[in-house]
């Protein structure tokens, strides 16, 4: 009788041991031929080579994540993991891979938490990351990973604080002292919030923005800020917003705007809205409606209230439509066109003007539309006057 006691009450301890080895209805744990439990007490129960397998409420995988050691709470809801690699799914797909030094896997589905030397690979289009922590949440289809990230991606490469990565939209936010090295075209993106649209192509920020556009010498030719941009890395496009500048080395030009679109393949800068335009190395300024800059050629083109200023000789030309000519700085104004120059002083008026204000040689001419039906008015201010 005592050994049928005995032998009961054994098979009763392995029955619990199996439930407490199993999920209720949903996760299952699969053992592998050479997992053995090495420990059980009323705190934990501890497995080598073990599977961990989780399943959605349609029965779709959730993760597949195998381990070295596995320590289950005394709840049998988490398990501490030791080397874990695997896969995680999305509505039954694979979306990753991922790799680390230790974790924990909470079996009611909800998340995975992993630690040191991460290794997170997007199985739709190849993305890398890695980083010290991780954290996967299929119920909010959201993956991320922190501390020291890095990202690599045919499109571009990534550094920030923390990384994270939603499959379904396609989408991953970097968060905290990004950086961005773009490929093609080769740009450094850096601000403290970024959005990459992957599958179209496309990097996104509703904050500062700092894009640097860089030669084959790896020197800083260009820079674009503005406190919202979007990149368009298939267009190889920057649009700009409030309080926009790009900066360009040759010529040594800067353009503001409140709305600007940089065209980085046709080496465009354009804006429908109010415009400034300054030369550093001339010292001329000029305002508009909105223009046009052409890199290439150099030239800048300028519509609606224009008003050019040469800082060094308070030389101005205001007219509705200015040419620009960059290397020569010889301005072509047409439509209301009015001339001041300080020294000696005058005002010149008429439908056009070609000249240089720095050097004071506008010539204003008439025989086209605007004031005074198309004659030249020229007003000389005596010395007298001016001194009043």
């Amino acid at each position: 009788m005592s050994k049928f006691l005995t032998l009961k009450f054994l098979l009763m301890l392995l029955l619990l041991g199996v439930a407490a080895c199993s999920s209720e209805g949903r996760t299952q744990k699969k053992l592998e031929k050479d997992s053995v439990a090495i420990q059980s007490s009323e705190t934990n129960l501890t497995f080598n080579n073990i599977t961990l397998e989780q399943t959605d409420a349609q029965g779709r995988p959730l993760w597949k994540v195998k381990t070295q050691q596995a320590i289950y709470s005394k709840d049998k809801k988490t398990a501490q993991v030791q080397n874990p690699f695997g896969d995680l799914f999305q509505d039954g797909k694979l979306v990753y891979q991922i790799t680390a030094q230790q974790g924990e896997v909470y079996e009611e589905g909800n998340k995975i938490i992993l630690r040191g030397q991460i290794v997170a690979v997007d199985t739709q289009d190849g993305a890398v990351l890695r980083g010290n922590e991780m954290e996967w949440r299929p119920k909010e289809d959201v993956l991320i990973v922190r501390n020291q990230v890095n990202g690599t991606h045919k499109q571009m490469q990534v550094a920030a604080q923390e990384a994270r990565s939603f499959s379904r939209a396609r989408r991953m936010e970097l968060v905290g002292q990004v950086v961005a090295t773009a490929k093609e075209p080769p740009l450094h993106l850096k601000g403290e919030y970024l959005v990459w649209q992957m599958e179209q192509q496309k990097v996104i920020s509703d904050r500062f923005i700092q894009i640097d556009r860089y030669d084959k010498k790896n020197t800083i030719t260009d820079r674009a800020l503005g406190q919202q941009g979007e990149v368009d890395l298939k267009a190889k496009t920057a649009t700009l917003k409030q309080n926009a500048q790009v900066i360009v080395s040759t010529p040594p030009v800067q353009v503001s705007s409140n709305l600007m679109v940089w065209n980085l393949n046709a080496e465009t800068i354009t804006s429908d809205q109010p415009v400034q335009m300054f030369h550093s190395e001339h010292q001329m300024t000029v305002t508009a409606m909105k223009g046009r800059v052409d890199l290439k050629p150099k030239i800048a083109y300028l519509n609606g209230s224009v008003q050019g200023v040469e800082m060094r000789r308070q030389s101005k030309i205001f007219a509705d439509q200015m040419t620009w000519f960059l290397p020569t700085q010889v301005v072509e104004a047409t439509g209301n066109v009015n001339y001041q120059q300080v020294n000696p002083p005058m005002n010149l008026s008429g439908p056009k003007a070609v000249g240089k204000l720095q050097d004071q040689t506008v010539s204003v001419s008439g025989g086209g539309s605007g004031n005074n039906d198309g004659q030249v008015s020229i007003e000389i201010i005596p010395e007298q006057l001016k001194k009043r």
